[in-house]
């Protein structure tokens, strides 16, 4: 089960709405499903909250540390609460992936993050889940830190919403450790298709 869930992103009010935050918007919604409010811990760097679920603590943890220290933070709590990395499940922003489009997986390469490589460094593994919400490329490497630190059209930030809320569907199962239900309902981005009605066919 998934005892630590992560949001990425920059503090600050120039920073909420940029595409780099995105991480912290899932975060927030998770917060509101839960029915909990963070708070400022200085021990562990950033905005803190703790839920019981069946029993269980359960930690909502947005660092505050900027992007490029995000590990500073979470390997605190982690290490603290003695949290294997398997159980830590970090939501980021996923220039791979178009906007609305989202993916869970387990591990993996940091590929140029800076917030995951940083907690790859801080953890001493890679070994912990990722939920990478699509904001789409610029097209260009050049121009990925200005896409980043952008506000997204609105077309996108509806998108990634509503991506967001699709997630957020899957609480229960990531509470659980139910990761197989929980990539089901968060890879799906749009509903089958119904299938043709198949023709009639009559006697000759």
């Amino acid at each position: 089960m998934i005892k630590l869930f992560v949001g990425l992103g920059n503090p600050g009010p120039d920073y909420e709405s940029t595409r780099h935050n995105a991480g912290f918007w899932w975060l927030d919604a998770v917060a509101r499903e839960l029915k909990t409010n963070l708070s400022m811990d200085k021990t562990f760097h950033g905005l803190l909250a703790r839920v019981n679920v069946s029993g269980q603590a359960v930690w909502l943890l947005k660092p505050q540390t900027f992007m490029n220290l995000s590990g500073k933070s979470v390997a605190a709590l982690a290490r603290f609460f003695k949290i294997e990395p398997q159980e830590i499940l970090v939501a980021h922003d996923e220039l791979d992936l178009a906007a609305g489009e989202a993916k869970l997986k387990l591990g993996g390469s940091h590929a140029g993050h800076n917030g995951l490589r940083d907690i790859h460094a801080q953890l001493g593994t890679d070994a912990y889940w990722r939920l990478r919400l699509g904001v789409g490329h610029p097209g260009l490497k050049s121009e990925v830190i200005n896409w980043v630190l952008k506000k997204p059209s609105l077309d996108h930030r509806l998108a990634i919403d509503q991506c967001i809320a699709r997630a957020v569907t899957a609480l229960p199962n990531l509470l659980v450790g139910d990761m197989d239900k929980a990539m089901l309902l968060i890879h799906t981005s749009k509903p089958p298709r119904p299938k043709p009605p198949r023709p009639e066919t009559t006697a000759l």
